[in-house]
This record gives C-alpha cells, sequence and structure tokens, in this order.
C-alpha cells in the first residue's frame, strides 16, 4: 500500500501494561493513524522481516516462547477447551495487479461491509455507493474466496508470541508473507496484492483488548459482528477494540467461546505492515 494516508482520528487508545487507557469512544473502535514504530523485546525474529517476542524470561537466545494460555469456558457452559492454540492457520489469497480493485484508489474507505458476518462466515459487500476503493459486489466477493484465474490460494500461519506477561501479539513492518509465489511479484521487489483470512474461535474471560495496526483493509468480526472496520488504500491504521467496553454490543458473555474472524487486503505498493497486539489469551481451532 502508497506511504499516504488521509488524516482521520477518532479517540484514542493507548496500550500500556497492564491497563489499557482509552478516552470515550461512544461504543466504537478506536481508529488513529500511526507511524512506523514497532513492538521492541527482548525476543529472535522469525521468518522475513516479522517480529516475534520471547517471555519476560527469555535470555536472548533468539528463540521466541509461545504463550501460556489460559484455559476457558465455552458459551452456555462451564466446562473449558483444553486446546488453546498460539499458530493459527490463515488462508492468502495472492491476485493480480490488475484486478479492478487493486492499484486504482488511494484513501480511507470505511463500510464497504455490513456490520454483520454472512451466513458463509463472509464479509458482506454493502454496495459501491460511498466505497470508492471498490469496483462492485462481484469483484469485492472475489476477495475472501477461490476463483480460479483471479486468485491462487496459498496456505500459511500467524504465529503469536508473548510480549509482556499476559499480553501477545505479532508484528511485521514489512509483511509480504507470499512474496514470489502465486502469481509472482510481477516485476516489483514484493507481492503486493494479496487477501489474509483467518477463522478461529476465542475465549472471553473478561478483561481483554484486541488492537491491529496495519495496511490496507482490515475488518474485524467477534461473535459475527464488526468490532473493528479499516477498509481502504491506505498508510498503517490502528484500531483497537475493548471487549468489555462492547460485550453487549458483540453479544459477549465472560466465559464464553466466540468466533473470531479477521479479514485483511494488502491491495497498493509499496508498503505494507501487519501488527496484533491482545490480551485474548485462549484462541481455539474452530470446529
Amino acid at each position: 500500500m502508497l506511504g499516504i494516508r488521509v488524516p482521520r482520528i477518532l479517540t484514542v487508545c493507548v496500550v500500556t501494561w497492564p491497563l489499557v487507557g482509552c478516552a470515550p469512544s461512544h461504543g466504537d473502535a478506536t481508529t488513529r493513524g500511526v507511524g512506523s514504530d514497532s513492538l521492541t523485546s527482548a525476543g529472535g525474529t522469525t521468518g522475513g522481516t516479522a517480529t516475534t517476542f520471547g517471555t519476560g524470561s527469555d535470555t536472548g537466545s533468539g528463540a521466541a516462547t509461545g504463550p501460556s494460555l489460559d484455559v476457558g469456558a465455552s458459551a452456555g457452559s462451564t466446562t473449558g477447551p483444553a486446546n488453546c492454540e498460539s499458530t493459527i492457520p490463515v488462508t492468502i489469497r495472492d491476485f493480480h495487479a490488475s484486478h479492478p480493485d487493486f492499484e486504482s484508489y488511494i484513501g480511507e474507505d470505511p463500510g464497504i461491509v455490513l456490520p454483520d458476518l454472512g451466513p458463509d462466515g463472509k464479509p458482506v459487500y454493502a454496495g459501491q455507493a460511498g466505497n470508492p476503493s471498490t469496483t462492485g459486489q462481484a469483484n469485492f466477493d472475489q476477495w475472501y474466496r477461490d476463483v480460479p484465474g483471479v486468485n491462487q490460494t496459498i496456505p500459511w500461519s500467524l504465529d503469536l508470541v508473548e510480549i509482556a506477561p499476559g499480553t501477545w501479539g505479532f508484528d511485521d513492518q514489512e509483511f509480504f508473507p507470499i512474496d514470489d509465489q502465486g502469481f509472482g511479484n510481477e516485476g516489483n521487489p514484493h507481492n503486493y496484492h494479496f487477501t489474509l483470512e483467518l477463522h478461529s474461535t476465542f475465549v472471553y474471560g473478561g478483561g481483554e483488548v484486541f488492537t491491529f495496526r496495519g495496511d490496507d483493509d482490515l475488518f474485524l468480526f467477534l461473535n459475527g459482528k464488526l468490532a473493528i472496520d479499516l477498509g481502504g488504500v491506505h498508510g498503517p491504521l490502528e484500531a483497537t477494540v475493548d471487549l468489555d467496553a462492547q460485550a453487549a454490543a458483540l453479544g459477549l458473555s465472560p466465559g464464553g467461546t466466540y468466533d473470531f474472524d479477521l479479514f485483511f487486503a494488502e491491495r497498493h505498493t509499496t508498503q505494507s505492515s501487519f501488527r496484533i497486539e491482545t490480551t485474548i489469551s485462549c484462541f481455539v481451532p474452530p470446529g
């Protein structure tokens, strides 16, 4: 994505350990533009330029230590899952730069998707009106679906590691996970044209916060409800959702297990970044 951002600052959440302080957001996820700063810790690195982080007891060997995940309860019951995971499988789809929704617009574009996830587990296109970075439902529906000749599917995985006691993250300020794969880089230094789809479930224990920073589009659905909307082709933007503050709107109750569905798109040269920081301590493989 191009290193240009149209300023749009709502309320700012400042993430500090062990608390997250937020100005009132009137029920919305807090969004702000950000620079190129990255998380720092004593861990090592794995895979390209992705920064991974060891635990507080890391001795500096460079080996990242996965989180000690809590065991929570499934929705409507008191029996908790015993299979929390810190490595989450994702699906990446590579596109040609010539796709109508890629390389054609620069600017923030919230409202591309409806607030409820579709019955097929995909975002529902809200319509082209007011969404200048898209070119209609038929093209948008290709973002997160396999379409021969239009995209190529590449399996990948996202590794969350503990960056502070009770906080997990992933940070890659040069996020190009499929360089020279799929349709290839098409003459560019990196493969800049792809989408990423992640499906998991999480245990809501109370007090959790989830922050994403990156570019371009990011749609996060919790329990099938849109919790973060960073649509558009833009520089890195950051948004935080406080699960306690949004529990009623998202239909969350402490001890429940809920769907976690994240959709990302990288649609423009020449930058790509992807950062997660969260206190959600138990992700459970779906099914």
